[in-house]
Parts: structure tokens; C-alpha cells; sequence
């Protein structure tokens, strides 16, 4: 099961008139970030509710919002009207001295610093408890929702590793010829320069298998047919955190792929490598969004 890196999940409850939604989002980062919004009076509160949902949610660029409506028209947010007051007298005084009415004071005042004040409002436990259970409920449903987006990528992935393993298996048929290739294009400079006369037969084939030994690619093969197996092991294991471990095991498939292209010395198996790594950068854009 992969878990992608973006979605959305939202719970309603009521508590003592009020309507609460809490709504999360997450979008793709290298590490678990949380904007939280919260009302003034749950602030108290904001370790906790961050703990839970960093938890649950697990990586990625995530914010969630607590919006608290009110049926009663009462929320967190008073005018403090003798400040109000003060200010309107004032500017109003002003006005008349320089025969000026231009401009909404009402709004201007508004936006005064203080004007408009925070209600001290107590966060009733049971208030809490109802926050807590939706925030629960909405990580949930952004998991469910990451898993429902993650399920075309699963199978994305399977099917480049697929096609980096069936390219793997194509470079078989060439390898011999390589050898016979090398082979005759090290003989042919030899009597182009030194002169077939002067070469020791002996000493060239000693030469010749220690160049082989070298450009081996049959360690490659294995290791990067084995790396292949365990990455469809660990898109397929129960854990829900796999995005950095997939990603460390292309790093590793990545290796192996440029060290068989730099040893190959033939086209037709460098023609199998571009197109392994054509399949290897698939794989690390969807890896990206992979928690």
C-alpha cells in the first residue's frame, strides 16, 4: 500500500450551538510541516492537536484549519466600543476643523489596532474532546484520499520496473558478441600500430582477459535484478511510510544502471541503458509525491 503525498480530509461536529469543521490538506514536502489555524482561545491547546495530526498524517506539507460558526451570530472575535467611540469623537473633531468629510471613518476605525478584540472565551473540555475526535475523522479521510491517488502511481511503478527488468534481460543476447567485439578492435589497433609481427599472442590474450575482467557487467546484472525485486517488495509491504525507502533503492538502482552503461562498450546495450534510465526518472517524479 503507497500513500501518496497530496489530498484533503474534513469533519462538521456541533458543540453548544456551534457548528466545528476541521479541514486538512497536504502537498508534497521532504518533511513533515504543519500550519496549523486555529481560534484565539483553542491556542492552549495547538501542541496537542499538532501531536495528533503530525502523527497520523505522517510526511508532508500539511495544513489544517479549525473554522467554529456560530448559531447564535457569537463568535471569538468583539468590538471594544469605547475605544470606538473615542476614536470616532476624535476624528470626527478633526474632520470638522479641516472641512474635510472625506472617507468612511467607520471602516478606517476598524482597522485600528484593539478596535476589534479577541472575546476571552473558556475552552470547555467537552469542546475539546469534540475538536479532537474530528481532527482524528479528518486525518482519516486524508489518508483514504492518499491512498486512492496512490493507487494509479503503484501502478506506474510496477510497470517501469517491469520495463527496466525486461530491458535487463534484452542485454543478454549481446554480451557475447560484445566480448568478440572488443576482442577484434583490440587486435586491429595492435597491428595498426605495433604490427602484427611484433605482438605476443600470449601476452595479448593475458591482456585481453584482464580488459574483459574489467568491463564485466554480470555483477551489475545481478545487483540491479536484485534491487528491482526488492523495490516491488516494499511498494507491496504493510508499511505505510516507504517513499524515502523506494527512494534510496533507485539512488542504489541508478548506480548500477550508469556503471553497466560505462562498461558496456556496444551500442545495442547502451540503447538498453537509455532506456532504463528513461524508466528510472519515471520513477523518481512519482517517488516525489510518495509519503
Amino acid at each position: 500500500m503507497l500513500l501518496s503525498m497530496t489530498g484533503f480530509g474534513h469533519a462538521s461536529g456541533s458543540f453548544d450551538n456551534k457548528k466545528l469543521t476541521l479541514e486538512i490538506k497536504s502537498l508534497n514536502g521532504k518533511t513533515s510541516d504543519l500550519r496549523l489555524k486555529l481560534p484565539t482561545y483553542y491556542k492552549e491547546k495547538e501542541i496537542e492537536l499538532r501531536n495528533l495530526i503530525l502523527k497520523n498524517a505522517h510526511r508532508g506539507k500539511l495544513e489544517a484549519t479549525l473554522s467554529i460558526d456560530s448559531e447564535s451570530g457569537h463568535d471569538e472575535f468583539g468590538l471594544n466600543k469605547p475605544l470606538f467611540k473615542k476614536y470616532y469623537r476624535e476624528l470626527k473633531e478633526m474632520q470638522s476643523e479641516l472641512g474635510s468629510n472625506q472617507g468612511d471613518l467607520v471602516q478606517g476605525i476598524l482597522r485600528i489596532q484593539n478596535v476589534v478584540k479577541p472575546i476571552d472565551t473558556e475552552l470547555a473540555e467537552e469542546e475539546w474532546n469534540v475538536v479532537m475526535q474530528l481532527a482524528t475523522d479528518a486525518v482519516n479521510k486524508l489518508n483514504t484520499f492518499r491512498i486512492r491517488e496512490a493507487q494509479a502511481m503503484e501502478m506506474d511503478l510496477r510497470n517501469n520496473i517491469l520495463s527496466i527488468s525486461e530491458k535487463l534481460d534484452a542485454v543478454e543476447p549481446f554480451e557475447k558478441q560484445r566480448i568478440e567485439n572488443l576482442k577484434a578492435r583490440m587486435k586491429r589497433h595492435l597491428d595498426e600500430f605495433v604490427g602484427a609481427q611484433n605482438v605476443d599472442l600470449n601476452r595479448f590474450e593475458q591482456e585481453v582477459l584482464y580488459y574483459m575482467e574489467k568491463l564485466d557487467i554480470n555483477e551489475e546484472k545481478v545487483r540491479l535484478s536484485q534491487h528491482c525485486k526488492f523495490f516491488i517488495e516494499v511498494i507491496g509491504n504493510a508499511d505505510a511510510l516507504k517513499g524515502k525507502k523506494l527512494g534510496f533503492i533507485a539512488q542504489e538502482m541508478g548506480r548500477e544502471i550508469n556503471t553497466l552503461g560505462a562498461k558496456a562498450q556496444d551500442s545495442n546495450i547502451q540503447q538498453f541503458v537509455v532506456g532504463m534510465k528513461d524508466e528510472l526518472e519515471k520513477i523518481k517524479e512519482q517517488l516525489a509525491n510518495i509519503v
